[in-house]
């Protein structure tokens, strides 16, 4: 399951409850067009910040925005217009599932200092993606599936689209693309503002999940989510260009079944009247670029890889050289590298050379011939800022100094000639500083993060990273957070946390790193040990072979890499192997599970939540990408699933699951229950009604579930050294 949400909800949980919610929240920048200063959400005002000398302007203030009762309440997004003489206003927002990405947009005049609603006629907090056109006079946008478009100096709308439903989605997506893709904004503005590309989801053959509320009715009452399960057809994907003036819509000719296909990302070439997307199968080990002439639909097919595994789909597309060329991410020489690939796909240039994997790009800086990206080739724990020449064949060079081991990033200015840079590691909280990116100086001595280390006062670091090599011949990173006044000559019980999917790292060395967010108490006060390692199949910098060995084996190769590693900590000295205890959330809960049920030599007690007990009820994007198509055959489904195993529990098991998870659902917990049932095995259940994945709506629910999970925790895996 798409897992990194619930990850970042951890880490950001971490991040708050370790030093606060106001140096948590740092906002995504968001430069001016000439890259020499930076938009900023300050005291309910829009203002620009200069760089380097810091001044400060107003662009849209408190006065415009909130005077006379126009309706909005707070700024939760903006986009300035490309000539910066108009600002689009996200406000009143509402959830979409997961984020809130639905509410009301409103056009502030910066020479007129005007303000005008989108969308006037449609519902209060309907409207999604509102963005202006490239000359900044018109405004298009979804509501309740159609796409409509807004001509900001007639004051006139005009629907681009009339066939939306609930289940013919227009310009925006379904849950299982929104979940598993990253899809949310569903349309792009063409080059010259004439028409509009956009992606139309079917999922009117998809089967509703029902979820039951017994709590908020006499009469329970079900919510259906479309939701493609494990084997199920997942629907209908196409892509259409709207003419604005006609709202005529054309549909791309794209070779091949659009239910047997995805279409995860697409946008047009710059300059020009084309789109390209990418097409992934359904087993999504083929991926295909596709370059579409709009006028004519007719779609040339510039660029195919295999993999014996699966693809991931693409970043989005950064051109360069006019237009000639875009920069591709790919795995295929073993290592996640940037290539530079002409617009037909005749020419392939490897830019990042090497055995190590570029985690992100930073910066294309075209005018001095740099890519700018991050990477970690000798600590898949770290994060570091590297540039190579973008013209490929040049070893790359490492700009983060090596006097600051641990975790960077970086924003840089589109010019290239500043950047905001973060530093953080598991025993320093995250440290900002503003640099030059010329001479890699800090603007000021007072603000550079050498200035901020030095005012720390130096203590005993509390975590420890370590690497633990199993009986497979498999060298796991992990990270240790040890009792206070741990003492040598004692035995201490373990914890592990585990996640163990593909969807995310657990070992990272960032703040937070060793903090169990879910103790209700303070766990190396108590004498815990706390552990997490980390498996292969993690998306970890480590390689193709490593992250993608998982295939066709979440719930096997893992669960033994995890066990093994286990196996090896346990024969410390200070390790005390009668308690040990493990748990995970999501992916982790399935983890846990699994490790309880298959190794119950060696895990003690188990807290499990929201755990997929059934690896054929979840949904076909994510479980058929990593396990294979169920339809040729189901036997890795089953063989890697927690209820075959249930029978073989032994120890104390928690577990925990929201009745209102819309992700893995609580069909997953019943049946997890039956078969412990079946086998006459005893444990403890906790269910949450109407809760989500997340498991934190309502009054009261985070500190029931911690106080819950930490009871549980001490009652079974007793703290303390002996």
């Amino acid at each position: 399951m798409n897992f990194k949400r619930i990850i970042f909800k951890l880490s950001f949980a971490v991040l708050i409850f370790v030093y606060g919610t106001a140096n948590a929240q740092k906002q995504e920048l968001r430069f001016t067009k000439d890259g020499n200063a930076y938009y900023q959400v300050i005291d309910g005002e829009l203002v620009s910040i200069s760089l380097p000398q810091n001044e400060r302007k107003t662009i849209v203030s408190r006065n415009l925005l909130f005077a006379g009762g126009n309706g909005i309440n707070y700024i939760k997004d903006f986009q300035v217009s490309a000539d910066e003489s108009k600002v689009l206003i996200f406000t009143n927002s509402k959830k979409v599932w997961r984020y809130e990405t639905r509410g009301d947009y409103y056009v502030a005049d910066l020479k007129a200092n005007t303000l005008t609603k989108v969308g006037k006629d449609k519902p209060a907090s309907s409207l999604m993606f509102a963005k202006f056109s490239p000359d900044g006079n018109q405004v298009a946008y979804v509501s309740k599936h159609n796409l409509y478009v807004d001509d900001i100096l007639n004051m006139t709308s005009k629907a681009l689209t009339t066939d939306g439903t609930d289940r013919m989605i227009n310009g925006t997506f379904d849950w299982v693309y929104e979940e598993e893709f990253d899809c949310r904004d569903g349309f792009r503005w063409s080059p010259d503002g004439k028409s509009i590309a956009y992606w139309q989801i079917d999922a009117s053959k998809i089967r509703n999940f029902l979820m039951i509320d017994n709590t908020d009715s006499i009469y329970a009452y079900t919510i259906p989510v479309e939701y493609p399960k494990v084997g199920q057809d997942p629907s209908s994907c196409k892509v259409g260009v709207v003419n604005i003036t006609t709202a005529q819509t054309k549909w791309l000719a794209i070779p091949g079944s659009p239910v047997q296909n995805y279409i995860p990302r697409m946008n047009w070439i710059p300059n020009s009247n084309e789109v390209i997307l990418q097409q992934l199968n359904r087993e999504q080990n083929v991926s295909k670029l596709f370059v579409v002439n709009a006028a004519t639909a007719s779609a040339n097919n510039i660029y195919t890889e295999t993999d014996k595994a699966w693809i991931d789909a693409g970043e989005e597309w950064e051109w360069i050289n006019g237009g000639k060329e875009f920069l591709w991410s790919s795995e295929k020489d073993g290592w996640r590298h940037q290539y530079r690939i002409s617009k037909d796909g005749k020419k392939q240039t490897l830019i990042t050379k090497g055995d190590y994997d570029v985690i992100e790009k930073s910066l294309v800086d075209e005018k001095n011939n740099w890519l700018y990206f991050i990477a970690s080739p000798n600590n898949a724990t770290q994060r570091y800022l590297y540039k190579t020449k973008l013209s490929g064949g040049a070893k790359p060079e490492m700009v983060t100094p090596s006097v600051l081991p641990g975790t960077h990033s970086y924003e840089i200015s589109p010019n290239g000639l500043f950047a905001r840079h973060t530093y953080t590691n598991s025993n320093i909280r995250p440290l900002t500083e503003w640099m030059k990116m010329t001479s890699l100086n800090p603007f000021t001595m007072e603000g550079s993060i050498t200035s901020q280390l030095a005012r720390i006062r130096p203590g005993k670091a509390p975590v420890e990273f370590f690497k633990v090599t199993t009986e497979d011949g498999v060298v796991m990173d992990g990270w240790m957070r040890k009792p206070d006044n741990f003492d040598q000559t004692k035995k201490y019980p373990v914890v592990f946390y585990v996640y163990g999917e593909p969807a995310s790292q657990t070992v990272t060395d960032t703040y937070g790193a060793g903090v169990n967010w879910l103790y209700a108490g303070n766990m190396p006060k108590d004498g815990y040990i706390y552990i997490s390692v980390e498996n292969r199949g993690a998306p970890a910098p480590k390689g193709r072979e490593w992250r993608k060995s998982i295939y066709k084996s979440i719930g096997i190769l893992n669960i033994r890499d995890q066990a093994m590693a286990a196996k090896k900590i346990l024969q410390w000295s200070f390790v005390d192997k009668d308690r040990v205890a493990v748990w995970g959330w999501s992916g982790g809960g399935s983890s846990t599970l699994n490790l309880m049920f298959q190794y119950p030599e060696i895990y003690k007690t188990g807290i499990a939540i929201a755990a997929v007990g059934n690896q054929l009820t979840y949904d076909n994007i994510y479980q058929e990408r990593y396990m294979g198509s169920p339809l040729v055959t189901k036997e890795a489904y089953i063989k890697g699933s927690p209820v075959t195993y249930a029978k073989n529990l032994q120890g104390n098991l928690l577990y925990i699951h929201g009745t209102g998870d819309d992700n893995v659902h609580y069909q997953n917990a019943e049946m997890l229950i039956n078969e412990l049932i079946k086998n006459r095995k005893v444990f403890q259940m906790m269910s949450y009604p109407n809760r989500t994945h997340s498991i934190n709506e309502g009054e009261g629910t985070s500190e029931h579930l911690a106080l819950t999970y930490t009871k549980f925790l001490q009652q079974y895996c007793p703290p303390g050294g002996k």
